[in-house]
């Protein structure tokens, strides 16, 4: 579901090129929100580059989309060391990760996303790289097969991952630097868009900031997707220029509203309230009616509708919010106007709420 424009997840033909790398900040200084842990992290930096010392383990925890990647680049950068960069799923033999921390050098940063996932044989492993800054290998096969120890550098490991429960106590344990990233407010992403803006070389019009930032869902990573589509609409309707009227347009083009849902997320509320009175009703049920599957609509459409106040999860179902039920309403409203409109002109219907 990573190509969905205001998925928070990585993908959506984004996250990886050249330019969405440019965006991203280097240093502390220029990283936006997250000022208790930004702060926080400075100290701990400085302290540890003053001493000539390897920082301590790192642990990122927090939804998708909010800088965890970033944040450690970062730290590898202000350390003035070498980063290394995986995913937990990318690691599937004990050799792979020997292979990765014998390279490593003195006081570098190994970066592993998705932490959670790691298989226990490469867990147990990262135990003693951790603690003792060695690990063992084993040599030969049969009854010759014997074990020795490989000292490795001092070196940092950041993990990062979306869901904290699932990461077990010995590991998390072994971490002295926990921290966890929040959802941005309005203003740090007005300050996020208008940051992509200066580097993308654009100009904006005093409200397309605010415009762009109520409808990125707290998230800078669907903040950074906004702005580039926005000015791929500037240049081809406009002369470049991001108005308040070419986002209204552009925006209604990708099916996103004001508060940020897009049409699935709209069909999530107006299934449970025209189908299933408001709820409350199971996520089976309501995953069959959506034509996905359960787990993708409670790691992928939930979080946002429950953090924004649209959806609640009960013992008994789903329940729709009053504010799910005005904007059901709303939005029928203004589809049904644009359709009878639409109908009047001979036009089309188009993308509507």
């Amino acid at each position: 579901m990573s190509d969905r424009i205001v998925s928070a997840l990585a993908g959506g033909g984004d996250d990886l090129d050249g330019e969405e790398v440019r965006l991203r900040p280097r240093l502390l200084a220029d990283f936006i929100g997250q000022k208790q842990l930004r702060e926080n992290l400075r100290v701990f930096v400085s302290a540890a580059r003053d001493r000539g010392e390897a920082l301590d383990h790192v642990f990122f925890s927090g939804p998708p989309g909010l800088g965890k990647t970033t944040l450690a680049a970062i730290v590898a950068n202000e350390l003035r060391v070498e980063f290394r960069s995986t995913s937990a799923p990318a690691l599937e033999k004990t050799s792979d990760v020997v292979a990765i921390l014998t390279s490593l050098g003195r006081h570098h940063v190994f970066f592993i996303d998705e932490i959670h996932r790691l298989r226990p044989p490469i867990e147990e492993l990262l135990y003693t790289a951790m603690e003792d800054y060695e690990v063992d290998v084993v040599i030969g096969e049969g009854p010759s097969a014997r074990t020795i120890k490989i000292s490795l550098p001092r070196f940092t490991l950041i993990g990062a991952t979306t869901k904290t429960g699932l990461v077990s106590a010995p590991l998390y344990s072994r971490f002295g630097i926990t921290a966890r990233l929040d959802l941005y407010d309005q203003e740090e992403l007005e300050q996020i868009v208008d940051r992509c803006a200066v580097l993308l070389s654009m100009e904006l019009a005093p409200e397309v900031g605010t415009r762009l930032a109520r409808s990125a869902r707290g998230t800078p990573r669907v903040a950074i997707r906004l702005v580039r589509r926005m000015r791929d609409y500037a240049q081809v309707w406009g002369d470049g220029t991001l108005t308040g009227a070419i986002v209204d347009r552009g925006l209604r083009a990708l099916g996103i509203d004001h508060y940020g849902l897009d049409r699935t997320d709209r069909e999530i509320l107006s299934i449970i309230v025209d189908r299933y009175g408001g709820g409350p009703v199971g996520v089976e049920t309501l995953a069959i009616s959506l034509g996905e599957t359960a787990d993708t609509v409670e790691d992928v459409y939930e979080p946002f509708l429950v953090q924004s106040g649209f959806l609640k999860r009960t013992a008994r179902g789903r329940v729709v919010t009053d504010l799910a039920l005005q904007h059901v309403r709303d939005s029928t409203s203004i589809s049904a106007q644009a359709i009878s409109e639409q109908e009047g002109t001979g036009a089309r219907p188009g993308l509507l709420f």
